[in-house]
């Protein structure tokens, strides 16, 4: 099929999606999975191979999301049940004023997000941003929404992160003009879209936190709570490690290490998110639980309690992994670069315009920036641009890559549901906060663009 059809297709399956969870209150887990199979009947994917995209696509997000999730809500509801997420709440309001504490947890999810993902970012701040909603009440998007910002800029624009180093790679970009560009503008684009963006939905959706993803720890049933110290050091383990496999990932793009060494893959394995997450918790459950007079079974429970709340979070996010999945197995990636390769637009909005399209219509930002940098790339190359050019075009692409994300893009799931927001509240707040930022990357990507 063309790409006017398919498409349309992919325009007519959000639209009913929404209508099926909106109107008719149809659960988002299977509101998704007739939708996939009714996107897969109509873009003509053989019969045979239907159910197994299906299964591949939404086990492929489940595997790393319930993964992340999972251990990270352990990791959390320790420092939770330990009281670790109110002394360092009650520290950072002490030092910032409970004014700034919005601001505060955006700068500190900023300097998290350098070497974590977006996902596993935002899992490990949860227990500290609930508890300061807690401690100070209000709207909780005043206090989430600066930190999700936070982490989502640093994983779209900044190296090590995959999408640019990849991107980079593919456009012969300067990794080091391209991190050091990306540093100078990652807080303007995050003041906008995240601190900014995040007062004002605070404003126009005052809903105040509910139970949270930890529950809530009475005061008399902490005994003995961490020092800030100690919490400071659970919360930076994850990182640590995590930048121990993207920091030898961007070693190994500019050559400075072989990949090939036994070395090197026991780092990266020993880094990777997954049994970075694993390390942190097992920690954890030393250094919080039984040093602290927690026995075996009561250490069960705590961990056990930590599981129940995320069930919903992970099925739903997977299913959303299903219907983009279903979308790129259709063909849309493939029939929309043909179609959009001979744009007629300077380079840098055709990057831009193609990663917008890509990101609307299958949901991947990782997939959208590839496919548009992919397509771009022998432009680029050719052409006798500067070095700060080149990377200014990296930075228009993954601006173009974050474009609103909605239903079809998993990582909307993660946070609407971790958040307890509904999806129509969730298109209002975190699809605009994704177009805002992406507008944002694109106006400072073009600036520099013109001026270098």
């Amino acid at each position: 099929m063309s790409a006017g059809p398919l498409l349309g297709i992919a325009a007519a399956a959000v639209l009913l999606l929404l209508i099926l969870i909106i109107k008719f209150k149809v659960h988002a887990f299977l509101a998704l999975i007739v939708i996939s199979l009714l996107t897969a009947f109509a873009t003509n994917i053989p019969f045979e191979a239907i159910v197994p995209t299906m299964i591949q696509s939404f086990g492929g997000t489940l595997g790393a999301v319930a993964l992340l999730v999972g251990l990270g809500a352990m990791l959390g509801k320790l420092v939770e049940h330990s009281g670790g997420a109110r002394v360092l709440a009650d520290k950072m309001i002490d030092l910032f004023g409970e004014k700034r504490a919005p601001f505060a947890l955006g700068i500190a999810s900023l300097l998290m997000g350098f070497p974590i993902f977006f996902d596993a970012g935002l899992i490990v701040m949860l227990p500290i941003i609930f508890a300061v909603a807690r401690r100070l009440g209000g709207p909780i998007l005043l206090y989430a929404m600066p930190a999700a910002a936070a982490f989502s800029v640093m994983h779209v624009f900044l190296p090590p992160h995959p999408g640019p180093v990849t991107a980079s790679e593919l456009y012969e970009a300067n990794l080091g003009l391209l991190m050091l560009t990306g540093v100078i503008i990652a807080f303007p684009m995050w003041w906008v879209s995240g601190y900014m963006w995040g007062k004002f939905v605070a404003k126009r959706y005052p809903f105040p936190l509910e139970k949270g993803l930890f529950g809530e720890v009475k005061e008399e049933e902490i005994t003995n709570p961490p020092s800030v110290g100690t919490v400071i050091f659970m919360l930076t383990l994850p990182l640590i490690l995590i930048f121990m496999n993207t920091g030898l990932d961007f070693l190994r793009s500019t050559g400075a290490v072989d990949s090939s060494q036994g070395w090197f893959q026991l780092m990266r394995a020993m880094g990777s998110t997954p049994v970075a997450l694993l390390i942190s918790t097992l920690v954890a459950m030393l250094v919080l639980g039984h040093r602290r007079g927690m026995g075996g079974n009561a250490l069960e429970k705590v961990l056990d309690s930590a599981l129940a709340p995320i069930c919903s979070v992970v099925l739903i996010t997977g299913a959303g992994g299903m219907f983009g999945g279903v979308l790129r197995a259709s063909g849309i990636g493939d029939a929309l670069s043909n179609s959009l390769s001979d744009l007629g637009l300077p380079i840098i909005f055709a990057a831009y315009v193609i990663a917008v399209i890509m990101r609307l219509a299958q949901g991947s930002a990782t997939v959208a920036l590839v496919t548009a940098a992919g397509l771009m790339a022998p432009a680029v190359i050719g052409a006798d641009f500067s070095a700060m050019q080149v990377v200014a075009i990296t930075v228009a692409t993954a601006a173009g890559s974050v474009f609103a994300g909605h239903v079809n893009d998993s990582g909307f799931w993660l946070v609407g549901r971790l958040l307890g927001m509904d999806v129509k509240t969730t298109l209002k707040t975190w699809t605009v906060q994704q177009a805002l930022e992406s507008l944002v990357g694109f106006v400072f990507a073009y600036l520099i663009f013109v001026l270098f």
